[in-house]
């Protein structure tokens, strides 16, 4: 335990990375996934079973959290850790991505977001200073700075004047956060599409003195080859000595192709969404439980996979479950899917170490090759 947020760079494959994040908390193993627990709850599972797939971090958003319990009576009532029974690290979103995807009616201009939530109608307004409160009163571990994210494809015009006012919120927002003890603040790169416009971002962005910095506006539309170029574009820029998390990604190819270049986080909704529409992830690549081919099949998911709800559940029963809709059926893939993740993380971690990323890489996306094969 430490009294500081740090990260320590303890090995190297290439451009891929195998790090340590510290915090009062506990640590966070690098490249790591963060399952994304929005509404303080991983969807589907207990918190106790999301440390056991090897979660060391999840994620909360300001903008369903600022609208329901309240930030302020999450603080009353001992804060986010406390109040979901995780008491391992959080990050917390800023809420700028909620705003623009979910909110009736906003309205955009110097000082913040004006909004109507999607819950009730009721009127909020959400400005750096405010995100930078609310997630003080969360006591969320690593804080995201407020910014505007553009959906992709946008006009270079487009991009270019939200990636210069997320640049202000991003100082309004470092005014804000102050010298929080224990805390981080991690800044976000935009630009869109726009190799110019990434560059400038992230070069302003390591200039001011952030504990970490995200690479923000991927995963909003892009195909996989534009978003693997931004990295390209962006990475170069970024200091080594700070953790790197691209922000909404991925499925397991966008992960690895991602820590291949030097990215250190990830979150995303995949994984539970997917186990509560009857998706798997494994080995063997996406298996699809709706199938009527699942129906007679007594084999389990993966007999070798160290979560044991994919080894001691036939396919016929997760397929009877997915289509009766019973509840433990999105429990069960969820809670695989997360397993999945985490084992899929953990194996590029020693990969990194052992410096056989690329072998690594190559056994991986031949099982899921092998799985696409036998599916057909």
């Amino acid at each position: 335990m430490t009294e500081q947020f740090s990260f320590r760079l303890l090995a190297k494959d290439g451009a891929a990375r195998r790090g340590l994040v510290s915090t009062p908390r506990g640590d966070i193993r690098t490249p790591a996934f963060m399952p994304v627990g929005t509404a303080a709850t991983v969807k589907a599972m207990f918190p106790q079973d999301v440390r056991a797939t090897g979660a060391d971090i999840v994620l909360g958003n300001v903008y369903h959290l600022m609208l329901r319990p309240g930030a302020e009576r999450v603080a009353a009532l001992g804060g986010l850790h406390k109040f979901m029974n995780w008491p391992h690290p959080i990050l917390t979103d800023s809420g700028g991505f909620q705003v623009m995807s979910l909110s009736k009616l906003r309205k955009l201009n110097e000082e913040g977001v004006a909004f109507q939530s999607h819950i009730d109608g009721s009127r909020h307004m959400l400005t750096p200073e405010r995100s930078m409160e609310i997630q003080r009163l969360l006591d969320s571990d690593i804080h995201m700075q407020f910014d505007e994210c553009v959906r992709l494809p946008c006009t270079d015009a487009e991009a270019e004047r939200a990636m210069r006012l997320s640049l202000r919120w991003a100082e309004r927002s470092r005014k804000a956060f102050g010298d929080a003890k224990g805390k981080a603040l991690f800044g976000i790169v935009q630009g869109g599409a726009s190799e110019p416009l990434r560059i400038e971002s992230a070069k302003a962005l390591a200039g001011m003195d952030f504990h970490g910095l995200a690479i923000g506006g991927l995963a909003v539309g892009e195909p996989q080859d534009v978003m693997l170029a931004m990295l390209d574009i962006v990475i170069p820029h970024l200091p080594e000595e700070k953790p790197r998390y691209l922000m909404g990604v991925g499925t397991p190819d966008d992960i690895v192709q991602s820590v291949l270049r030097g990215v250190d986080m990830f979150d995303c909704v995949m994984p539970t969404r997917a186990g509560r529409h009857g998706l798997a992830y494994t080995r063997f690549g996406r298996v699809n439980l709706r199938n009527a081919r699942h129906a007679d099949d007594a084999a389990p998911l993966d007999e070798g996979a160290a979560c044991a709800s994919a080894r001691d559940y036939s396919r016929a029963y997760l397929h009877h479950l997915v289509k009766a809709q019973e509840i433990l059926g999105m429990m069960l893939l969820t809670e695989i899917n997360v397993a999945y993740y985490q084992e899929l993380m953990a194996g590029l971690r020693e990969a990194i170490e052992q410096g056989r990323l690329a072998d690594f890489i190559a056994e991986t996306k031949e099982g899921w090759a092998r799985g696409e094969a036998k599916a057909l």
